[in-house]
């Protein structure tokens, strides 16, 4: 079991700061423990971190892609030698289940795999566009950036920025969901262990300041952020008022459409594991199943499928109590307004593990389209059952939500298949995939009220976002006939 860490801190060039802030205690979800202490920091330690990244940025910039790559080959490695530490590490702060947190460690190597790619996959454009004349594009490295990332994914979302950002010269603040700063803290010393300059990655804890004091701060031109739409709007509002670039990832409302002629185990399979998995605190669970026509036969295996998963052994906790309260709240006034619980996963208590925050997995029949289960987001391991006559009305509902980050269909035809994905008001749509993530190269981002801004941070799409397009139109033979062009 990992040992209590007694304080976390602020990393700034290369070394932990000791400020003084008030501290805030670091809970585990698994069993209520307290594993930690972090400081809440303010806009000073924001500048200070930028100050840092601005001095590192002169000489890290100057360095060629492929020399920068080389620290994240050297760090891959190391966090494949570390992996059952990090895996303990993630499992402790979040409540995910072990064999969750190295999955959510091995995403991080792949991450590190496609930044490691970057030379091969960034290059110049140059075009003879008149006789004598060359136009050329090249990526130029922003600056100072920052990322705000959420509790849910503690070790894979810092991934998701970090790599590619620094890869490609820019230099980051980092600013780790409150409630688990331990695994950022982590990244940053493998990082260093890995020859990463001193200020190219700073790590700022806190709260709403540091985030206000990101977006606002005039010598960061980059901000991403990772979490709910509430905060998103507030993020990517404030940051593009600041004159910055920003990429702010929402919430969701993943509709998942079930067909009767649906394979019935791998349906219910996969949708289980889809509202369930990290027990559903990931944008990208199913929390609404719209059932077309006769699917009572797939419902049930459903329901088998999800009382099989165990809370303390295949399901993890929670992140904290008031999530627990706010899940149960939902299962609460769904089954007030008409719904039927099928499997009931309020109050439970797992042995040994009193002090844990779990909810066990929760499938609701007969939910109407108004209900509030049907159009929030729930963040807990639990599936809301619409049902529908035909496969229009099925996209009807998923088309009427705010959200757009995923939507699957449950089929064995191909041209159904088709024409809902072609429909599905979605940025991500999978069919007979429960959570349709793109896998490296491909970038990760929804639509509508589930991201707002241009480019994605993953994947080949993050290289526009991550860096400037600089046009260089070149000449030189005079002699070379002229025309409009030159």
């Amino acid at each position: 079991m990992l040992k209590t860490i007694s304080e976390t801190k602020n990393y700034i060039h290369g070394a932990y700061v000791d400020d003084n802030y008030e501290k805030i205690n670091i809970i585990s979800p698994v069993d209520g423990s307290l594993i930690s202490t972090m400081p809440m920091s303010d806009a000073d330690a924001v500048d200070k971190a930028v100050q840092s990244a601005a001095k590192a940025f002169k000489s890290w910039s100057a360095f060629t892609l492929k020399e920068r790559v080389q620290v994240f080959f050297r760090f891959r490695t190391l966090l494949e030698s570390h992996k059952e530490e990090l895996v303990e590490l993630v499992h402790r702060e979040n409540g995910k289940t072990l064999g969750e947190a190295a999955a959510e460690v091995d995403k991080g190597i792949e991450l590190c795999e496609f930044a490691c790619s970057l030379p091969q996959i960034v290059r110049d454009e140059v075009q003879e566009v008149s006789k004598g004349v060359e136009c050329r594009t090249t990526h130029v490295p922003m600056g100072v950036v920052a990322s705000i990332t959420p509790f849910n994914f503690p070790h894979m979302v810092p991934l998701w920025t970090i790599p590619n950002a620094l890869s490609l010269g820019n230099c980051m603040v980092l600013k780790p969901s409150e409630m688990v700063p331990l695994s950022a803290m982590r990244i940053g010393e493998l990082l260093a262990e890995a020859g990463l300059p001193d200020g190219v990655l700073n790590i700022v804890n806190g709260g709403k300041e540091v985030v206000e004091a990101i977006c606002d701060h005039p010598e960061i031109k980059a901000v991403s952020f990772v979490g709910s739409t509430k905060v998103a709007k507030i993020v990517y509002k404030r940051s593009t008022s600041a004159l910055k670039r920003c990429a702010a990832l929402g919430g969701a409302k993943n509709h998942l459409i079930v067909l009767e002629d649906a394979h019935v185990q791998m349906a219910a399979s996969n949708i289980a594991a889809s509202m369930s998995g990290c027990a559903g605190q990931r944008c990208m669970a199913a929390s609404a199943m719209v059932a077309v026509g006769k699917v009572d036969h797939i419902i049930e295996k459903l329901c088998d499928e999800a009382r099989n998963i165990i809370c303390g052994e295949n399901l993890g906790s929670v992140i904290s109590e008031a999530a627990k309260e706010r899940i149960e709240r939902y299962i609460n006034d769904a089954e007030a307004a008409g719904a039927k619980v099928l499997v009931d996963g309020r109050n439970t208590v797992v042995q040994g593990k009193e002090g844990g925050f779990y909810v066990a997995p929760t499938v609701i029949d007969f939910v109407t389209p108004d209900m509030a289960i049907a159009k929030e987001e729930v963040f807990g391991p639990v599936i809301a059952i619409m049902r529908t006559d035909s496969v229009d009305e099925a996209i009807a509902i998923e088309n009427s939500s705010n959200y757009g980050n995923a939507a699957a269909v449950f089929t064995q035809n191909g041209g159904t298949a088709k024409y809902i994905i072609e429909k599905v008001s979605a940025g991500m749509v999978g069919v007979n995939v429960g959570v349709p993530v793109p896998r490296e190269p491909f970038s990760f981002g929804g639509w509508n009220d589930s991201r707002f801004g241009s480019h994605d941070i993953t994947g080949e799409s993050s290289i526009g976002f991550w860096t400037f397009l600089k046009k260089t139109t070149t000449k030189w033979n005079p002699k070379a006939k002229t025309n409009w062009m030159s």
